[in-house]
């Protein structure tokens, strides 16, 4: 069993007094790990430690801010076995996707570190006489809360801009996957980051996370996971009158047209909805296909979701679900796609002979005559489940992607330049593909409608982590 505490100034803290929750491996469904749960008095040991170190790093020379901070990517990267095992071990992920998800972290804190001397505010001409001028300053004692499906990603998408604009950070990952965060911590204490401008805290959101965004010290809040959760921060945040960035929720549609590259668009799409056992924000759960290529889509889908290899082999496509409450979630959609009349056509109730184990495995689920109104495709599942939705027109295709409470990301396919403009240009989503279905870490991404606001990723999230302050002299 590993156990894993609070990392608090620079080192571990562990409450004698505190109580544990025992994490399983969604692979086994053993015990593999005990987390410390904190309170509101860990948390205020926490910021106080974030406060003291804020005064000493906000003013450190921007250069040296950024190469500690590159010296963490490369650590991480020196690490990634270790990481991606822990990750693997504690959310349920096939060992090939470890590396991707490491290295994904790594060039967070490499792109960051590279921008902690650009360009942070402007002269303003305010006429002869006057000298009028912006800076961008950190806020100060930042809380980044993250959740179980991407935990070293995500808490590296968070900490790494707030560092570089000289944020100090209280992270609180999910108490399902909290081992990569903590590890985290760590590595970035021995790249030379001075204790206390980063923290982990450990716990549940009831408890530790509600008393992080509550904290009278805690001047901004990055939280990512489900809508209902971040409405709560949301009045939390609202009667404090802090920022915010919420990535939430998401439905994403993903479009294949007649002039796409079908065989591309199959292999990307399959991708878009099974990657993380579909356990993403992002991913592509509703495929809407132009009508004449409908029944040959769904074919060559259904067959190459077959071939896919569930379990925690090495050479596995689709991991487990991480948590129990989830794997009962998606197990009653199943029972709620056949009363609205879905058509199943592979996966589904009825796994038949397999050999995954005891694992919290679903069968990758295909269904095809889906309606814009039936409740798998408009309500987030967050497994691996596909709805398929024939279009007849470009106009057809909009409407329906459009018709959502969620606007995170949508996928193209299509040959036809102008057509790839005109649709992405029409789609309310914060981050749209065309004939593909991959993240980026440079592009800004963030969402529309329930979908939250603010961003990550890209030279705006390092916006959202400042705010600003004018200066006019009259010379």
């Amino acid at each position: 069993m590993k156990k894993f505490t609070h990392f608090i100034h620079g080192k571990p803290f562990a409450d004698p007094k505190a109580s544990i929750f025992v994490s399983n491996c969604p692979h086994s469904r053993r015990a593999v790990a005990e987390i410390a749960l904190g309170d509101a008095e860990t948390v205020d040991r926490s910021i106080r430690s974030n406060l003291e170190a804020f005064a000493e790093w906000r003013d450190v020379e921007p250069l040296r801010r950024g190469r500690i901070l590159i010296d963490i990517g490369r650590k991480i990267r020196e690490s990634a076995d270790m990481l991606g095992k822990l990750d693997a071990e504690q959310a349920g992920k096939v060992p090939k996707q470890g590396p991707i998800e490491v290295e994904a972290a790594a060039q967070y804190f490499e792109f960051y570190g590279g921008l902690t001397t650009l360009d942070m505010g402007a002269v303003i001409n305010n006429g002869s006489g006057y000298h009028a001028f912006t800076m961008r300053v950190p806020y100060g004692a930042i809380g980044v809360v993250t959740p179980w499906n991407v935990p070293l990603n995500q808490s590296a998408r968070g900490i790494a801009p707030a560092l570089a604009a000289g944020n100090v950070v209280t992270c609180k990952p999910s108490e399902y996957t909290s081992g990569t965060a903590v590890e985290l911590a760590k590595i970035a204490v021995e790249c030379g980051l001075p204790p206390g401008v980063l923290n982990v805290v450990l716990g549940t959101g009831a408890e530790c996370g509600k008393a992080l965004v509550s904290h009278p010290d805690i001047s901004k809040v990055t939280f990512t996971g489900s809508v209902r959760t971040g409405q709560e921060i949301g009045h939390i945040a609202a009667d404090r009158i802090i920022p915010l960035t919420l990535e939430l929720g998401g439905k994403s549609a993903n479009i294949i047209f007649e002039d796409a590259d079908i065989d591309l668009a199959i292999k990307g799409s399959l991708a878009a909805f099974t990657s993380n056992a579909g356990q993403i924000c992002s991913a592509g759960s509703r495929l809407l296909v132009a009508r004449p290529i409908y029944d040959e889509v769904v074919k060559k889908i259904v067959v190459a979701a077959r071939k896919l290899k569930i379990g925690s082999s090495d050479d596995a496509d689709v991991g487990a679900i991480t948590t129990e409450d989830q794997f009962r979630r998606i197990q009653g959609f199943f029972a709620i796609a056949e009363k609205d009349g879905a058509r199943l056509e592979c996966g589904g109730a009825d796994m038949g002979e397999k050999d995954w184990g005891d694992g919290a495995y679903i069968p990758v689920t295909i269904y095809s005559g889906v309606t814009p109104t039936m409740r798998i495709a408009r309500e987030e599942i967050f497994g691996p489940v596909l709805g398929i939705i024939p279009f007849d027109t470009e106009e057809d295709a909009i409407e329906i992607a459009n018709d959502s409470d969620y606007g995170l990301a949508a996928g193209l396919w299509t040959e036809n330049l102008r057509k790839a403009h005109r649709v992405a240009a029409s789609i309310d989503a914060g981050y749209i593909t065309v004939n593909h279905y991959d993240p980026c870490v440079l592009l800004p991404f963030g969402g529309f409608k329930k979908s939250g606001y603010g961003r990550e990723k890209g030279i705006e999230a390092l916006h959202h982590y400042c705010q600003i302050k004018s200066i006019n002299i009259k010379l």
